[in-house]
């Protein structure tokens, strides 16, 4: 590839088994080492292409790239937030501070947070992500939601605290159509720790 262009794909910071139950090994498996490499090596050809293209003032070829670049790229920055938004049953501790009173200030509770995300998160057409986001202009928590696998910050602004993959490829072996299932069980394994971690550095960045 020309001049280092590129990416690749992260390791877990866990084993493939260390979501079980509520996400399989081989979900784990299939998601991480085909699916989120598949995004990464369709990223590293188009950016290989677009660099080439530009390098020739090729300009139908470079505006051409552009949904290709934005899908296998959203893929690899969706899914690389989305593997350290988890951790083991019992090790992601919880809401704590201030993303707990920003939590209980704009829904009441982590519960109805919780609920508000799941009904929204569920109600995607087709593929796509569940997103907590954080909006600097108006210091707030954001529950959103976007398609296949546009990337949160790039297309609404947002901040992403917390992102949940909902293509079915995410939670089908274990959960098969029911994606209220997958999404009620993915809470027992959700990193609050990097969540908090994102939320400081963002309200940090926007005081």
């Amino acid at each position: 590839m020309p001049s280092g262009v590129g990416t690749t794909l992260p390791d877990l910071p866990y084993d493939y088994d260390a979501l079980s139950p509520v996400i399989s090994p081989e979900i784990m498996t299939l998601h991480h080492s085909k699916h989120h490499q598949t995004y990464v090596t369709n990223f590293n050809a188009a950016l290989s292409q677009y660099e080439e293209a530009m390098s020739k003032e090729d300009w139908t070829t470079m505006l051409s790239l552009q949904p290709s670049l934005k899908f296998n790229g959203g893929g690899h920055l969706n899914h690389s937030l989305f593997w350290t938004t988890l951790a083991p049953v019992g090790s992601g501790g919880k809401p704590e501070g201030q993303l707990l009173k920003q939590l209980e200030r704009q829904f009441g509770s982590v519960e109805n947070f919780k609920q508000q995300f799941n009904a929204k998160t569920a109600a995607v057409q087709g593929s796509g992500w569940g997103w907590l986001g954080y909006d600097v202009s108006d210091q707030r928590l954001v529950i959103s939601t976007t398609a296949n696998q546009d990337p949160l910050q790039s297309t609404t602004g947002l901040i992403p605290l917390l992102g949940v993959d909902v293509w079915e490829h995410a939670y089908y072996l274990d959960y098969k159509n029911v994606r209220p299932d997958y999404l009620t069980a993915i809470w027992q394994v959700m990193n609050w720790h990097k969540v908090a971690e994102r939320f400081n550095q963002a309200t940090t960045s926007s005081s």
